[in-house]
């Protein structure tokens, strides 16, 4: 899939000649995650699904503007070994995402964490895998959380809580073009909004928090009046072509990276997305 760039630069072109004349060498992409919150549709048949969407704000470096999902990339806390677990085995995330089962515990984490710090919703429980149940004080640790004076394991122990893996359903991985300078090796998650909780976006994340139905979203991406990028509206395209909830989550896929290239033919740039992914627009 070829899809025509409406923003172009000198500096940008120039990158990608000397990255393809192998003259400039990309950087390496940080391990990200990001997780595609489902909460049923109202008003819908049963098996529809509406998934959280976070509207980037116009100052964001990293495109700005976009509806995207929780997620960011991993810190190095995410590796911290005194945060509780519960759920599938490291290991087995390991198999499924195609990494070592340290790197996939830290994936996990970084992908909980994020989801909390900017929206709200946190997928941990009780270690016997009771959920949680929100309160003024959790809204009080995820500030203190995302001003950074407190650490995620500080937040799920003090609470006796721990991370529940099993409700995160892996689905996808995408790695930044080697062109763009800012990369990231994402993997994508999807997870049932928990029982009793409410999405609540940032205000240094998000200017804009909302559920859409999967289609309705590539429609307004169609049509110009939302902006989504490649992985985004692919996921949701994948989505709007299953049978709801139960069988995204229920899903195990063979998970391999997906890396578009963007490349300069006549003085106009282009974004090669390969044919593995199913890209509707």
């Amino acid at each position: 899939m070829r899809i025509q760039l409406n923003w172009f630069d000198e500096r940008m072109a120039e990158r990608i000649t000397a990255i393809a004349a192998g003259r400039l060498v990309p950087p390496v992409p940080r391990d990200a995650a990001t997780v595609m919150v489902l909460r049923p549709a109202p008003d819908q048949p049963a098996a529809a699904v509406e998934v959280l969407m976070l509207r980037r704000p116009a100052a964001m470096a990293f495109a700005p503007g976009a509806y995207v999902f929780p997620g960011g990339s991993v810190d190095a806390a995410d590796g911290d070994p005194g945060i509780g677990w519960s759920g599938p085995d490291p290991a087995e995330f390991g198999e499924w995402l195609g990494c070592s089962a340290q790197e996939a515990r830290a994936l996990v984490c970084a992908a909980v964490r994020e989801t909390f710090e900017e929206s709200g919703v946190l997928l941990a429980g009780g270690p016997d895998g009771s959920p949680v149940v929100p309160d003024a004080s959790l809204d009080e640790a995820r500030a203190a959380l995302a001003a950074g004076s407190v650490t995620f394991a500080e937040v799920l122990s003090r609470r006796g809580l721990v991370l529940l893996a099993g409700l995160l359903t892996p689905w996808a991985r995408w790695i930044t073009p080697e062109a763009e300078p800012r990369r990231f090796d994402a993997r994508f998650f999807a997870a049932a909004l928990p029982p009793g909780q409410h999405a609540v976006g940032h205000h240094a994340e998000a200017d804009r928090t909302a559920w859409l139905r999967p289609a309705a979203a590539i429609e307004a991406a169609r049509t110009g009046s939302m902006m989504l990028l490649p992985p985004t509206v692919t996921t949701l395209h994948e989505f709007a072509g299953l049978g709801g909830a139960a069988e995204i989550l229920g899903s195990r896929r063979a998970i391999a990276p997906i890396m578009p290239r963007l490349v300069v033919e006549d003085g106009e740039a282009w974004l090669l997305v390969p044919g593995e992914a199913d890209y509707p627009l």
